[in-house]
This record gives structure tokens, sequence and C-alpha cells, in this order.
């Protein structure tokens, strides 16, 4: 594969072939404003296998973007024009039409390796689209743009990009505009067998003198580009797993580099979005330099061996309001549970395993998240903030089942969620005027989903799904508990009581203006800290021993 040319016609200039495939995934990680060493497009094409429901299906993934050819040491490098789009077979339609999907809306998430000499980082490339139709038969392209890194090194040599794992939300809504039961699909995918060797994307030069505009020299391919596997992944075992620390994620210093004598070099750091918003300090982000962002304490007590404490966070809709509120990052503990073997034998090939998982929020001594605000427009005209919290009144559980297969050494996981919450109100305020709703207004019974195991699972919790996959030689993919992800559901608000003052009662306002079902609800977990191991992980933890990667919310 030959590396990217100078282009002195961007606009008119569109590439071909392998060339292509070099660019791809560097172009979200460079800086608008080197357009003067020249500018270069990508429109490329990689072969990728996903897993859906119904099973595996080939799909292709386009990337698009416009980056410069070179950058300096300790220049920012930030994208510009990216896209992600993902081209499913009609088979793949099959899973949606068979919820009677009438639309869906598409989030991603590819996994970017960034190498340079013996250092190494990881971006991700997140995109969101708007709803588009589902056709009866026939292939479904989606298309999303969104944040991208950007990306800086305080050392001199060539920067190789490599792509990686690919995760697909999917959230399909019926002809009535309702979400579908499912809410959502987690759809996770890998470069396909035809991608073998085609995965180091571009190599791009970094060093004194690079930034003047001057012609570049072509980047070099090595003869064996990194193995398909990013470098944050860690083994994957015939169990499951166990808090790790990936062994690649702090390196030997290296000094004696263009960015000064004698200093010890960070190497490539993923930084900020493409659009100036938070750094990429989540659990797709290993390695990411930024400070840590501002979170609530998250100390366990007396931890053990399987410990872990992470930070959530994510958003749900409220479908009365047509808006959606913000669940601020709060504290999970959760001590991880043991192995046990299902009665059911597992097909032929396959080992089969589940893990029980207690966990519980905590913030200030109490089983409940922080106190968070939201603004919505009652009757589209009339603004209300509400300030509330979530409290958890029995125990949350992680059910996790892990299917080992024999033929590829690959671990599936799926983990269902539950957990008993009621959601209380504080304080209310309309068109800026305070509402008394008293001291004990909270919905009358937790908010609650349809549960697949009701006989195994009875009363009333909130159900979340989230699936993933440990390929092996590859990172984790999707939701695993120790390492975060995505979770999704579908909830009911239930009637409110005990709300109002003076004798005044507002249970009937605040149950019409709120309560129902259908809210789509999606959490995000991060990297866990395994606080109770003898050296804990530096890259997990903070040196107090709580989580040191706090996720961002996705809607």
């Amino acid at each position: 594969m030959r590396g990217p040319r100078p282009t002195p016609r961007p606009s008119r200039f569109r590439a071909r072939g392998a060339t292509i495939a070099a660019f791809v995934a560097l172009a979200p990680l460079l800086p608008a404003a080197a357009v003067a060493v020249g500018t270069l497009k990508v429109d490329a094409a990689l072969p990728y296998v996903c897993t859906l429901p119904s099973g595996q299906q080939p799909a292709t993934v386009r990337i698009t973007a416009a980056f410069p050819e070179r950058a300096a040491v300790g220049e920012e490098i930030r994208p510009t024009d990216v896209t992600t789009t993902v081209e499913f077979p009609a088979g793949a339609v099959a899973d949606l039409t068979a919820l009677k999907a009438a639309t869906v809306r598409a989030e991603t998430r590819l996994t970017v390796g960034v190498t340079q000499n013996d250092r190494r980082a990881e971006a991700t490339w997140r995109g969101s689209a708007q709803p588009v139709g589902v056709p009866a038969d026939g292939p479904l392209a989606l298309t999303t743009t969104g944040d991208v890194p950007t990306l800086t090194t305080d050392a001199a040599g060539d920067l190789r990009l490599t792509a990686g794992g690919l995760a697909v939300d999917l959230a399909p809504n019926t002809t009535d505009g309702v979400p579908t039961t499912p809410a959502s699909l987690s759809v996770a995918c890998v470069p396909g067998q035809d991608a073998e060797g085609r995965t180091l994307l571009a190599t791009v030069p970094v060093g004194a003198g690079t930034g003047t505009g001057g012609p570049s020299t072509p980047p070099v391919t090595p003869t064996a580009p990194p193995s398909s596997a990013p470098s944050s992944a860690p083994p994957p075992s015939s169990g499951f797993p166990l808090p790790s620390s990936p062994t690649d994620r702090t390196f030997p210093a290296r000094p004696g580099t263009a960015s000064g004598a004698g200093r010890d070099p960070k190497g490539p750091q993923v930084g900020q979005p493409a659009d100036g918003g938070p750094a990429a300090t989540d659990e797709d982000a290993p390695g990411t330099p930024a400070a840590r962002p501002a979170a609530p304490p998250c100390v366990t007590e007396k931890p053990t061996p399987t410990s872990l404490s992470a930070y959530i966070t994510g958003y749900s809709n409220v479908r009365k309001l047509n808006g959606a509120t913000l669940i601020p990052v709060s504290c999970m503990l959760i001590e991880q549970g043991q192995m046990e073997i299902p009665t059911t034998p597992p097909p032929e090939g396959e080992f089969h395993f589940t893990n029980l998982s207690p966990g519980q929020l905590s913030y200030q001594g109490r089983k409940q998240t922080p106190p968070f605000t939201s603004t919505f427009l009652t009757f589209d005209f009339q603004p209300v903030t509400a300030t509330m919290v979530l409290e958890q009144t029995g125990p949350i559980t992680i059910d996790t089942l892990v299917r080992i297969i024999f033929a590829t050494g690959d671990n599936y996981l799926e983990n269902t969620v539950r957990a008993p919450l009621v959601l209380r109100v504080l304080d209310v305020e309309v068109n800026g005027v305070p509402l008394n709703v008293g001291p004990s207004c909270r919905t009358a019974t937790s908010l609650f989903s349809s549960d697949p195991q009701p006989a195994k699972y009875p009363g009333k919790h909130l159900v979340m799904v989230g699936k993933g996959k440990i390929p092996l030689g590859l990172p984790a993919e999707g939701y695993v508990l120790t390492s975060g992800g995505p979770l999704t559901g579908e909830v009911t608000i239930p009637v409110f009581t005990g709300c109002g003052a003076g004798g005044e009662n507002l249970d009937r306002l605040l149950t019409a203006s709120i309560s129902g079902p259908g809210n789509y609800l999606k959490q995000i977990q991060g990297q866990t800290c395994s606080a109770g191991l003898e050296t804990p992980p530096p890259d997990q933890c903070t040196e107090d021993l709580q989580p040191l990667l706090v996720p961002k919310p996705e809607r």
C-alpha cells in the first residue's frame, strides 16, 4: 500500500484504490489549520463483519475525510469533513423489519489505534445520524458524522493509524414513531478476513520542519503492519474477563527526541474532538492524557479482590415531554460474581457460563445518583425546570452470559442489568416561579421495564441490556463489565405520589405531564477500577483508588 500524495486541487481530487485506504483513519486526527501544507480528500471502503441478533453479516464501512498531509512536533492535529457510512446487506435489514421498524437512527464508534515508535494510544471516532427509512428489502446505508478527537505528539517519527472495531447502536421506531421492542440494537463489527493487511490506514510523518508546506515524502508502509489487534486489548481468556491491567497502556520513555533533548517524550496523545468539545476521556479512549473531568467521589470501603468501581452517565427520554434528561456522572460499586455453569447444555462447539454481580449506587453515603436538573417545555411552550435524584430501593444486579466459541476463541457476552430505582423530585420551577412539591414527591414504585425472565426476577425494576464481544487477539467490543460500554433499555415512569404542600395535591399534575411508557434509556459505563487488587492498575485507578476514566453521555 502506497502512502498519500499532496493534492494541489483538493476540490477536484478523488483518489482511488489502495492509496485511499492509507488515508482513511488519519483524517479525523489532523488540524484544519494545516491546509497550508496540502489537503487530501479521502473516500475509502473496508470490508467488515457485523454481529446482529440473527448472526454475522458482511458489511462495508466507508469513511470520507479531509486532512493535511503532515504535522510538526507538538502541532495539534485536527480533522475536517469526517463521515462514516455503514452499508448493511439485505440479510441485516431483515433484523429491523422483523421488529416492524419503519425508521432507524444510528450512532457509531470506530476504534482507531495510533502508534509512534514504541508508544501507543487509541482514539474513538464517534458519529450520529438522523433517522432514515428502513427498506422493505435490499441494503441499508447509514451515514454518521460527529466528534472526532484531535491528536498531538511531542516526539518525531512516523505516526501510524490502524482501524479497529466498530460499534453501531441502532434505535428503530415503528410507523407510529414509537420505539420498537426491544428499543435498541447494539451491533459489533470487526474488520473482515478480506481486510487482513489493510487495517494500517495511514502513516504520517511528524517532525521538525514538516509544517512548512513544502513537498512531502510518501509515508513508508511497514513490511509487517501492526497486528489487527489494537494495543489496548487484554488477552482473551476462557473465562469471564477479570479485572486486569492491559500491558501496553504505559510505555518506557525514550529521551533525545526532536521535542527536546533529554526530555522523555510521551508520544501520541488523544485530545479534544474536532468541534472543540470535551476531551475524550472515557473508556473508548484508553491512554488519553487529558485531565480527568470532575466527578463525585467513588471510593470502595474495604475492597476485596473482586471489588470494582465505575462511573456511569447517560440520557433518558421523557416521551410525554418530547425531550431527554441527562443522567449525571454517578458512582457505581460492584462486586464481581463467581462463575456458574448453566444447567442447559450449550450448543456443540461452545462453552457457556454465567456471572451474577451485585452493585449499588454511591453518593455521599446514600444509594442514589447526585441531584440533576432538567428543563422541558410543557404543552410545547411553558418552561418547567425540575431537580431530581434516582434512589436505589433494592439490589442492582448485572447478569452476564458468556459464550466461548471453540473454533475461533472468541467470547460473546450478553449482559442484563436490573435496577430498582425510584425517581424523587426535589424542586420544580414553572416559568421561573417555584412550585412547592414538598419533601416526599416521588414515583409510587420503581421505574420499570419488561423483564425477559419475569418469573426469576419478579417485581418492578428497570432493565438495560448490553452485548459485548472479546475477539481472539482483538480489543473488547460493546459492553463488558470490567471495561464498560453502552447499555440500553426502555422504561416506564410510574405515577407520582406525595407531591404537594399546604394542602395542594400535585400528584395528578406530575403524573399527567411525565408518567408513561416508551422512554428510551442509554447508559454509558466507564472502565472499572479494581481497587482491591494488591497493585491496582494505574491506568484504571487514581492514586486514592477511584475510577480514573469518566465517561461521556451518549444519546
